[in-house]
């Protein structure tokens, strides 16, 4: 019988809470907004301890996070949420209230690497060795894998904060990231459309003209990605990317890339290389489970 373990998707909007063993196995999970940090992580630590009480208490917990974060296990602020723009979150300790509470070893990286951890187990990218996940909602974040290792590096990826061509002409929004403007961040999220549009995207019918223009910001970036990392498939979710988005992203990726980049997986078959989660809305929690079941198993 595996071991149940403890998943937290830390998000800048919400916090999800779950434990469990996997897709078919998830004995118990809440979601909250996200407060300050000590409510937050409190209320995180009690989840934990009350469902100790029914299942038993959990062998570790995975931490997927809203960064930027320090995701190295050396440092002296392994665990940290870094140099992030969300009030009152800048240098938080993360994993060290956890696991001194808890008493279980805690696991940390992104929230967009552990979902493309948890895509790699149980969704859209298993058995591939290069593949990136980006999620495009309140901010826009990418992670994924290559070789079969999770992306790190200096820090980690920062995919929502690459440059793409901006038509001050066309679009005289200048971009919401407190930090560069008009990153694909600050043109594409959903704060930078609702802003833009004046109403926020959920309002927005399907053949509203804010859909084109993210279409083309969004392709802008894949491109960049596509040509930089040499991905096998693009998966991406986030509560901005509607269904009927994937149809324009796609074709303006063919158009962009001009037959440069010679793949049947983009000439053929772009509708299984650019595709939604396998896990849906539940890729990050899953996947914060997953890097926990990655301590248990080390």
């Amino acid at each position: 019988m595996k071991e149940l373990v403890g998943g937290i998707e830390a998000g800048g909007t919400k916090f999800v809470c779950a434990i469990g063993t996997g897709p078919d196995d998830v004995r118990a999970i809440e979601r909250f907004p996200t407060t300050s940090p000590e409510e937050t992580l409190q209320r995180s630590i009690q989840f934990f301890e009350a469902q100790s009480t029914e299942f038993g208490p959990v062998a570790a917990i995975g931490v997927g996070s809203f960064g930027p974060v320090d995701p190295h296990l050396h440092s002296s602020t392994f665990g940290y949420v870094t140099s992030t723009p969300k009030p009152g979150w800048r240098d938080t300790d993360v994993v060290g209230p956890l696991h001194e509470a808890l008493g279980v070893p805690v696991a940390f990286d992104t929230d967009v690497n552990a979902a493309a951890l948890g895509e790699w187990r149980w969704g859209a990218a298993k058995n591939l060795e290069c593949f990136i996940y980006l999620t495009i909602g309140t901010g826009i974040g990418g992670g994924g894998m290559i070789n079969g290792q999770l992306m790190h590096g200096l820090i980690h990826p920062e995919m929502g904060h690459v440059r793409i061509p901006h038509d001050l002409s066309r679009d005289p929004y200048p971009g919401h990231c407190p930090f560069h403007g008009d990153c694909l961040e600050g043109l594409a999220a959903g704060p930078a459309i609702g802003e833009r549009w004046g109403q926020p995207a959920e309002e927005f019918s399907d053949d509203h003209p804010a859909w084109e223009l993210e279409a083309e910001y969004l392709a802008f970036a894949l491109v960049n990605f596509l040509c930089t990392l040499s991905p096998q498939r693009i998966i991406i979710g986030g509560g901005v990317m509607r269904p009927h988005l994937f149809e324009p992203v796609r074709r303006k990726v063919q158009e962009l890339l001009a037959g440069y980049v010679d793949s049947a997986s983009i000439t053929d078959a772009i509708d299984t290389f650019i595709v939604p989660p396998g896990l849906e809305s539940q890729a990050g929690v899953l996947g914060a489970i997953a890097l926990g079941q990655r301590l248990c198993n080390s």
